[in-house]
């Protein structure tokens, strides 16, 4: 290239623009193809229903230092160390016959990998059916989704080093609950508390519900899962270390509290955020899991009886043909889409959990309120679960992703996006044998 050097720069100007060009149409091309449409297929199902039997442990999960940590987009900061450690959480039920695990881990996100991996190794424990959900930590470590754009706004280069430690917290958990089932009794109850939480997009605010749900060994608690909305983005972006943020350190405080291992699962979270503001830093981040543990402490419970019913419905759904309207500038839209697609999964599963009178829907994204109460009405679901068993990015209302309101201009698909996962979910509810 050294010729160059001695060539007039006017004369280049037309070299320029016809590569500049040629690189934009190219971009603009179509590469995305023909995205299927079809029906909802049941992947698999477990129903039992009789006395409970549940087992529960949590393990450090260790990140392969250094790691960036995740959530936001560049530049990111990259980690030697976590502070306070993070952990994987898991709890296995069983009841007639039927057996589920689940599992929280402290990350942003859960990928379809990762999903994969933990299910493959379950299946050697009996296990064929298990939930992978994350508690959406935005400081926790990255390196584990190898899609394009989820490394451009998200998570980092992949490493699979944070895939293998990933799994392998997960799995280990799951083996070590597995190993620990003893009859317990559930007991559920709920809780609002309003002005914890506030909508930072629009659309319907949350309303601050915690459900609540004890598994009670014999000797005391065995675990508890807390279903709870709101983003934990309380962590200072700017901080080098991995930090579960407020799950974490929640979970934490009601187990040295005797509440058993201590599940945090996320809700309808895509437009919820934390209202809390006593304290600065890390010394809010704190105060807010200590109101929450209170919080959780208040919560009337109910039992619910000898004979519990437990069934977990998979259903994969046909994802729409990426839309990058909203994402970009509108000379820019096929470029756009072409990226989403390069990076977008053609299918995603839905799944329905049923736990006594708890009936929760797990969608793979981040639903707003607006989003999760079509899906209950759609079902007559008790609850939503999100990221859970997949990430497809946020899951917002059709009118607000048509009048580009809400948190569709972080959706990645779009008005259709909802109507997929509503179809999945009914079918999901039907088959698990919600009792709408």
């Amino acid at each position: 290239m050294a010729f160059l050097r001695h060539v007039p720069w006017r004369s280049l100007i037309p070299l320029v623009l016809l590569t500049v060009g040629a690189a934009y149409s190219l971009a603009s091309w179509n590469w995305c193809g023909v995205w299927a449409e079809r029906a909802p297929v049941v992947l698999s199902q477990a129903r039992g229903e009789g006395p409970l039997r549940a087992g529960a442990a949590k393990v450090a999960l260790a990140p392969p230092f250094p790691v960036v940590v995740a959530g936001y987009s560049p530049p990111r900061p990259e980690a030697g160390q976590a502070d306070p450690p993070l952990h994987a959480r898991a709890v296995v039920l069983e009841a007639g016959g039927a057996r589920v695990g689940l599992v929280s881990l402290e990350l942003l996100s859960v990928t379809s990998e990762v999903m994969e991996r933990v299910r493959s190794q379950a299946t050697a424990l009996g296990l064929s059916e298990v939930l992978v959900m994350a508690t959406h930590t935005h400081s926790s470590l990255g390196g584990y989704d190898e899609r394009l754009v989820a490394q451009l706004v998200g998570t980092g280069r992949f490493r699979q080093e944070s895939v293998d430690a990933i799994t392998a917290a997960a799995v280990d958990a799951l083996a070590r609950a597995h190993a620990s089932l003893t009859d317990v009794k559930l007991e559920v109850g709920e809780v609002r508390e309003p002005g914890l939480v506030y909508s930072r997009s629009g659309g319907t605010a949350p309303d601050g519900a915690m459900t609540r749900a004890v598994l009670r060994g014999a000797a005391g608690p065995v675990a508890e899962l807390l279903l709870y909305s709101a983003h934990p983005t309380m962590v200072p972006r700017e901080r080098a270390y991995v930090d579960p943020d407020y799950p974490g350190r929640l979970s934490a405080l009601r187990e040295s509290e005797g509440s058993g291992v201590t599940l945090l699962l996320q809700g309808t979270v895509g437009n919820a955020s934390v209202a809390f503001s006593e304290g600065k830093g890390l010394e809010r981040v704190s105060g807010f899991a200590r109101t929450l543990a209170t919080l959780a402490g208040t919560v009337a419970l109910s039992p619910v009886g000898e004979s519990v019913r437990l069934s977990l419905a998979r259903v994969e759904v046909a994802m729409p043909r990426p839309d990058a309207s909203r994402l970009v500038p509108a000379f820019t839209r096929a470029a756009g889409d072409n990226l989403l697609c390069s990076s977008a999964q053609r299918v995603a599963e839905v799944g329905a959990l049923a736990l006594g009178p708890l009936e929760l829907l797990a969608v793979p994204g981040e639903p707003t309120v607006d989003a999760g109460a079509e899906l209950v009405r759609r079902t007559g679901a008790t609850g939503v679960l999100g990221l859970a068993d997949g990430y497809v990015g946020y899951v917002e209302s059709p009118e607000l992703v048509k009048d580009r309101r809400g948190e569709s201009m972080r959706q990645y698909f779009g008005p259709v996006l909802l109507e997929r996962l509503a179809e999945g979910a009914e079918l999901a509810a039907e088959t698990a044998g919600f009792t709408r």
